[in-house]
């Protein structure tokens, strides 16, 4: 049989290429240019088609075009005609040059040149050509800029079949996106139209290629042409709304520029976004044609539209091609300059040697020879930040860091301090939401937490952070897009590849992470009460368990940073045996850790402070409705010394930023703790995306197992804290309790006498027991939950109604009689929901049975005074986590997690650190 199944696969792996290779297929011309040229041709060649020919622009200063590099290299014919027409006229030989090559089809993704009509419909199937804006709109250069211009709540592009005309030709395909309220021609084109654009260019060849490919004509209602603008014509209106201008700046950025007047020079203007939060204090300015004067501002420049509403400017550059930060205008004076090492002085001529290649019409670099004067381009600045990178590994060069300091000079001073380390970043910028609550002042950040500072989110929206106490509004906290987590990852891939963190001695690193948990013990109380007002916990409870334990967390994963290691193996080889076999324990890389909302700090630390002993860099979304105490650990991370990109913290929702992360390609690993289904879906996605390890800490119904033989007062308070510990919202709560039966009777009436006595209110009241559930839709899911209890037949003992009372309170709640088949019985309430069911007496393996009886295993727990008995029950249930008369007994050292539908992987303890670590080995013959 098993011959057989080979020989079947065997046919199936060789009809696959056949199958593959008779789908049609074209003889393509490529005629264009970029980046974007390259992967088109690139991904028409993997689907089996035939590049007959590249025409692409000559080289410029020796430097070959990312289309004409990709296709020398693949053997393609390549032409670098430096113009196809003379007087608006065919270049014969051109032509004929062209036409010998046999195209069926021409494929036109970026052309800057203008191609004659008998090249255009030579092919059998003539040519189409890629299009950035939704056609008719848009038609002519700059349709990008001029989406962003017109405020268009749309993007997108176009594939259609070229004609006589500009842009008129009938359409093909069309793709359409949404344009966020900040998004500029970067992040459009990086989103959606790039990626988007090649994988529509291949599929508009494939429709031509199996003749299904349509010819819709264009309408010309709706139709609009503009033209390339010229920095002449970018002077930007500030009599207009915030929101005009603002479309205005990010539409001419970076080419033309926007720019206004200010003190008799004019001044172009970058980095724009709408402001949403309120104004921070700053200096005025007048700026020419204002309707209000401007305000420099530690984060920017902020401009007031004649609608009262503002926009941020990030950067200002000047008549002489200077960049400064905004925020900088009123600045005065230079730095000290820096006197160079030998080693420093050497580099600084090879650096001098790059500037002299790129400025090759400057006979000397001097000092004082500025880039710019010099001729150089928004191009060049690209080449030189990477060809400096290339040269000195590790530096962290921007493109804005050539604006800001222009001379020769000026970029080596620069350019050693950065390698010095010496450019740090100024004294951490929090916009603080206050409260004064707890006998205290709380200082609380709001926004996402990016590359070492809070900012607002890249589409400026925010979302209200309710108090589950009285349903208020704690305040606005940013909400997290998709370009966010982009560039949240992208700062965390830098961090970790180029920047200090992985270059650090580990015990370096291990110094920090203890200062970072001295910082949190020096603001526990604070801590502990944002939590509180945050999330609901009984203040006492934050202190000792949510605070506190994250405190033991960082200290006990800062002790494992010097102390992973690897083994030394013996292998059996052929003699003479001279080789030797090691293991190295290396860090993954980035990190994603989605956490949920009942623990939100200490859920943060667990898997945290892991990830950051082992080495990796990290992109932590906290949950939705509780994402104050992780801003607020983010605050102190800088304190700390953790440097910039290293740790990430992006509130937002599930759907977007979780899911994003999952599908990262950047991401080597994602942490989740949550639900089941939610845990599957991540699992899927960060499969299907890159295949990123996983760890899961997923839904629980855990079994509480008491027997007769039980110290009785031991298990009613113990048996209670399993349940309505943190309010029930706990993952290992006991989510069914099997009484023996002739205990049972007693052991309930016991514990409604207990709960009785419990203190429901204030938080933040230290005799206070139980506090509010998390948040509203929660709490109407928990009264569902108890209403179905009742339905079925389940008798409810006490409880199972909303507290009458401001916030969101319940009354701990009671169930017996709770028959196996019944929802309670199988689905977890994650709230103070006590599900009691009684089991025969004796009936050991019976109730081990109905024990096991769910496809949850994340904890469990067993009450005996029988040494015997509790180690043979432990041994035969089926979860992560066994406590033997305790419960919610968990250690920093103490590997945690479940079996079966409740996750796999483990937090805390030795077990959680290789999570986050992978094993290479090393084979040496000497």
């Amino acid at each position: 049989m098993s011959n057989i199944l080979s020989v079947k696969l065997k046919l199936v792996y060789c009809l696959l290429p056949l199958q593959h290779h008779y789908q049609n297929k074209l003889k393509l011309a490529i005629i264009g240019q970029s980046l974007f040229g390259q992967e088109v041709y690139s991904n028409l060649r993997k689907q089996g088609h035939k590049v007959v020919g590249v025409f692409t622009v000559p080289d410029k200063d020796g430097k070959a075009d990312p289309l004409a590099v990709a296709a020398e290299k693949e053997g393609t014919p390549v032409f670098k005609f430096p113009r196809w027409r003379v007087k608006g006229n065919p270049i014969p030989e051109v032509v004929d040059a062209y036409k010998a090559v046999g195209a069926e089809l021409n494929v036109m993704p970026f052309c800057s040149q203008f191609i004659p009509m008998n090249v255009i419909d030579h092919p059998k199937h003539g040519s189409i050509i890629y299009h950035p804006s939704i056609l008719p709109l848009h038609r002519g250069a700059s349709a990008i800029n001029w989406t962003l211009i017109h405020g268009d709540k749309k993007a997108g592009f176009t594939v259609f079949w070229a004609d006589d005309g500009l842009d008129t030709g009938p359409i093909l395909l069309q793709r359409e996106c949404d344009v966020e309220p900040n998004d500029t021609v970067d992040t459009l084109y990086n989103r959606f139209l790039f990626p988007e654009g090649i994988k529509a260019m291949v599929e508009s060849v494939q429709l031509i290629a199996d003749g299904k490919a349509p010819r819709i004509p264009q309408p010309e209602e709706g139709a609009s042409y503009e033209g390339i603008q010229k920095k002449s014509n970018a002077k930007v209106n500030l009599a207009q709304p915030a929101e005009a201008i603002h479309n205005w700046i990010r539409g001419h950025d970076k080419v033309p520029g926007a720019w206004t007047v200010i003190d008799g020079q004019s001044v172009t203007l970058y980095g724009s976004s709408m402001l949403g939060g309120s104004v921070p204090e700053g200096q005025p300015l007048d700026i020419e044609g204002a309707s209000q004067a401007a305000r420099v501002t530690k984060n920017g420049l902020i401009l007031y539209g004649t609608d009262g509403k503002a926009l941020l400017v990030k950067n200002l550059q000047f008549e002489d091609g200077k960049m400064i930060p905004a925020s900088k205008y009123f600045s005065s004076g230079e730095s000290a300059s820096v006197e160079l090492t030998d080693d420093e002085k050497t580099m600084a001529e090879e650096i001098r040697n790059i500037w002299k290649g790129i400025l090759s019409n400057v006979p000397a670099i001097e000092d004082t020879t500025d880039f710019f004067k010099s001729g150089a381009a928004s191009m060049d600045v690209v080449r030189l930040v990477e060809e400096v990178k290339q040269k000195c590994a590790g530096v962290q060069l921007q493109n804005e860091d050539v604006y800001m300091a222009t001379t020769f000079q000026d970029f080596i001073q620069m350019f050693v301090r950065k390698l010095r380390g010496e450019d740090q970043e100024e004294e951490l910028v929090v916009d603080y939401a206050t409260k004064d609550i707890n006998n205290m002042t709380v200082k609380m950040p709001y926004q996402c937490f990016i590359n070492g500072k809070f900012e607002d989110s890249e589409n400026g929206k925010t979302y209200d952070s309710i108090s589950p106490s009285d349903g208020s509004v704690i305040c606005k906290v940013s909400y997290a897009s998709v370009g966010d987590v982009d560039r949240a990852v992208a700062a965390a891939k830098e961090a970790y590849e180029n920047g200090p963190w992985g270059k650090m001695n580990p015990r370096d690193r291990g110094s920090l992470l203890y200062r970072l948990a001295d910082l949190m013990e020096e603001h526990q109380e604070e801590l502990a009460t944002i939590e509180s007002i945050d999330s609901g916990a009984v203040y006492t409870l934050a202190l000792k368990t949510h605070v506190g334990m994250s405190i033991q967390t960082f200290r006990y994963f800062a002790g494992w940073c010097d102390k992973i290691q690897g083994k030394t193996i013996p292998i059996n080889q052929a003699r003479p045996n001279r080789n030797l076999t090691f293991t190295k324990k290396e860090p993954l890389g980035v990190c994603a850790i989605v956490i949920p909302w009942n623990y939100p700090l200490m859920m943060l630390a667990w898997k945290s402070a892991a990830c950051l002993a082992a080495g990796n860099t990290l992109v932590l979304k906290p949950a939705q409705v509780t994402p104050l105490t992780a801003l607020k650990f983010a605050e102190l991370s800088v304190k700390a010394g953790i440097p910039k990109g290293v740790i990430n913290i992006l509130p937002g929702s599930g759907g977007m930023v979780g899911q994003r992360l999952s599908e990262h390609p950047d991401i080597r690993k994602l942490g989740f703790t949550g639900s089941t289904p939610i845990g599957k879906q991540i699992m899927k996605s960060c499969a299907v995306s890159n295949l990123k390890k996983v760890s899961l800490e997923l839904g629980g119904k855990s079994p509480l197992l008491i027997f007769s033989d039980c110290d009785m007062d031991k298990a009613v308070r113990m048996g209670m804290s399993s349940v309505y510990f943190n309010k029930g919202e706990n993952c290992i709560a006991a989510g069914r309790l099997f009484v023996e039966e002739s205990i049972h009777d007693e052991f309930i009436h016991r514990v409604v006498e207990e709960i009785k006595k419990m203190k429901i209110g204030d938080p933040l009241d230290r005799s206070t027991d139980h506090g509010p559930q998390n948040h509203k839709a929660h709490l109407d899911k928990l009264l569902e939950y108890c209403e179905i209890g009742v339905k079925e037949g389940a008798t409810l003992v006490y409880g199972g109604k909303r507290v009458d009372r401001p916030g969101f309170f319940m009354e701990p709640t009671v169930f017996t009689d709770v028959e196996d088949h019944m929802f309670i019985a199988k689905e977890e309430s994650f709230g103070p929901v006590m599900v009691v069911s009684k089991f025969k007496d004796g009936d050991v393996d019976g109730v081990l049975q109905r024990a096991n009886d769910t496809e949850y295993g994340l904890a469990s727990g067993v009450f005996t005074r029988d040494i015997n008995k509790a180690m043979y029950v432990s041994e035969r249930l089926e979860a992560g986590t066994v406590f033997v008369n305790t419960y919610n007994k968990t250690d920093v050292a103490s590997p945690f997690g479940g079996f079966k539908q409740s996750g796999f992987g483990k937090d805390l303890g030795e077990d959680a650190l290789m999570e986050y670590l992978k094993t290479k080995a090393v084979t040496v013959e000497y």
